[in-house]
Formats: C-alpha cells, sequence, structure tokens
C-alpha cells in the first residue's frame, strides 16, 4: 500500500433504534447527502415491518445475516490468463454487500413506494426467500464453480 492508511472512523447509532447496523444501513440508502429523507424510508419500513405484527430489529438482524455471503469470487491475472479465485468476505464487506444487494432488489420492484418495497424484501430475507438471497445463492454458486483456482488466493 502507498502513503498512511486513512483513520477509521466511528458510525454513530441511529437516534431511534440506537443501533449501529441500521445507522450503516440508512447510510447505504441514502442519495445526495439527503440523509432524512433515507432515515423517513428506514422508519417507514420498520413501522410497516411492526404493523405486520413482527419486530422489526429481529427481522432486520434476520435478514442481514442471511443475505451475507461467506465467499465471493475476485479476479486474478495469472500467467496472462484470469481467473476468478474464490476468497472468503470480510465482516465489514458482509454488512455492506448484504445491504446493498436489499437495496438493490427494494428498488428493482415496481409500483410501491420505497418504504413498503424495502419492508416486503427485508420480510422475505429474514424467511430466505427474494431477490437477494437469489443474488447470494449465486456468488455462492460462483464462488464453488470456481473451487479448483482456491490455490490463486493469498
Amino acid at each position: 500500500m502507498r502513503g498512511k492508511q486513512s483513520p477509521k472512523r466511528s458510525i454513530l447509532p441511529d437516534p431511534k433504534y440506537s443501533n449501529v447496523t441500521v445507522a450503516k444501513f440508512t447510510h447505504y440508502l441514502m442519495r445526495k447527502g439527503k440523509k432524512s429523507v433515507a432515515q423517513k424510508i428506514v422508519y417507514g419500513c420498520f413501522d410497516q415491518i411492526q404493523q405486520a405484527g413482527q419486530d422489526p430489529m429481529a427481522v432486520f438482524d434476520a435478514a442481514i445475516r442471511n443475505v451475507s455471503p461467506i465467499l465471493e469470487v475476485k479476479s486474478r491475472r495469472i500467467g496472462g490468463a484470469n481467473f476468478q479465485v474464490p476468497i472468503p468476505v470480510r465482516v465489514e464487506r458482509k454488512m455492506m454487500l448484504a445491504s446493498r444487494w436489499i437495496i438493490e432488489a427494494a428498488k428493482s420492484r415496481k409500483g410501491q413506494p420505497m418504504a413498503k418495497k424495502l419492508a416486503q424484501e427485508l420480510t422475505e430475507a429474514s424467511q430466505n426467500q427474494g431477490t437477494a438471497i437469489k443474488k447470494k445463492t449465486d456468488v455462492h454458486r460462483m464462488a464453488e464453480a470456481n473451487r479448483a483456482f482456491a490455490h490463486f488466493a493469498r
């Protein structure tokens, strides 16, 4: 690595649930610095889940845990050929990928407000269903298919 590493900034927990994971998820959802809009979407989503008779924090934690990948593939150039090398995923990256996939899956749904789409995606992900879970299984399938190149991982 060149230069010195940037300092790791601590993220403040979100105001309503006092949870750092929810705050991070809100940050991933945020567009153009509009944090209040992102918070309204996330809290609206949690309200939808609560109206369905479930604990929003339990559903959120289960969804993140279920969507988080264990392995992913990384492209490596070795001897003039590119190999998809399976590597284990770090904890911070697991959270980031899971959040990104859930948000992407919610955005791909049509015809409803974002809070409702996000609530549906989180409840499905907590039950090991939905588009985000499909994305995780695709990534795991790729890693499994390229298991023969695991010895190229550093």
